[in-house]
């Protein structure tokens, strides 16, 4: 490895002499799991979300990907943790119900529920895996989940769940979002945060509601901004989203007014290398505060 060397991973830069202590804290103590060492590099090298915690999940991120690249040997993982070793356990929790088909506007005021019990996390994860074409995969950084509700039916204080989404950290570097906010990539650095990315959206499969996809964009635009606040005690400004076009034409985005901005490249969002083609993707965005553009080009 050469000394002057730099390496991207998860939107940081390591030199070959951060590489180098990484490689140190691996080999002083031997029996740290992957857990505890994504933790002493983010507080040795002071990498913190905006509210100052640790961010540990993109370092735990960006360390497997140093050890798939031959940089770094990871101790072997204490578990099967969900890097394509493992999947959620189906169970009937997750089983077909009743089909629901009454029109979106007849289903009541729709109730936004975030993850945050242990039972709502497996059963999240459970519908994504066993329903969703992409599957079950930690969302990286930063993140919220909901699980969506009709309102209760008369005389009866049951919700019928309709839904999952998942918003997590935006992709890296996307030409046609960056040219549409007109940010250097200085500034790509220091606000990235501010833009989420709709990483997984499910609308079940026995819910047919017509224009039920659209009303549901519509309403977790109006909660996440919220939600987000009280969770990492800042505000994102702007969503994006990655739609596949040999499977979706994002007609329930453009009905929720969200813009199409452009195509992907084939490529992910951590890849550098072209090493992992991908499927073509159309790029929405969707605005949370009309002064996006300027937020995001501060320095």
């Amino acid at each position: 490895m050469n000394s002057s060397s730099s390496y991207r991973y998860c939107g940081r830069i390591f030199t070959s002499q951060e590489i180098n202590r990484i490689r140190q804290f691996i080999a002083a103590e031997p029996k740290r799991n992957r857990l505890e060492l994504s933790k002493i590099v983010c507080e040795q090298f002071q990498w913190l979300r905006p509210d100052g915690r640790l961010k540990d999940m993109s370092c735990r991120v960006a360390m497997l990907r140093m050890h798939r690249d031959g940089l770094i040997c990871l101790p072997a993982p204490q578990s099967k943790n969900g890097n394509g070793k493992s999947r959620p356990k189906i169970s009937s929790a997750s089983d077909p119900q009743k089909s629901i088909s009454l029109p979106a506007g007849e289903l009541g005021r729709l109730f936004f529920r975030p993850i945050s019990t242990q039972k709502d996390s497996y059963l999240w994860n459970e519908l994504i895996e066993r329903y969703h074409y992409l599957g079950h995969k930690p969302l990286p950084g930063a993140q919220i989940r909901y699980l969506v509700f009709s309102s209760p039916k008369v005389s009866s204080t049951s919700r019928d769940l309709l839904a999952a989404l998942g918003f997590g950290a935006a992709a890296w570097k996307v030409a046609p979002r960056d040219r549409f906010i007109g940010w250097t990539p200085q500034q790509r650095v220091s606000n990235l945060h501010l833009i989420v990315n709709n990483a997984r959206f499910l609308i079940l499969p026995w819910v047919t509601s017509k224009n039920l996809a659209s009303r549901i964009l519509s309403g977790v635009a109006k909660q996440l901004p919220h939600d987000w606040q009280s969770r990492y005690n800042y505000t994102p400004v702007l969503l994006e989203t990655f739609v596949q076009i040999n499977r979706f034409k994002g007609t329930c985005y453009r009905a929720a007014n969200w813009k199409l901005l452009g195509q992907t490249q084939g490529r992910g969002k951590l890849d550098r290398y072209k090493k992992y083609p991908l499927p073509v993707k159309d790029i929405f965005v969707y605005p949370l505060n009309k002064s996006f553009k300027n937020i995001l080009s501060s320095s």
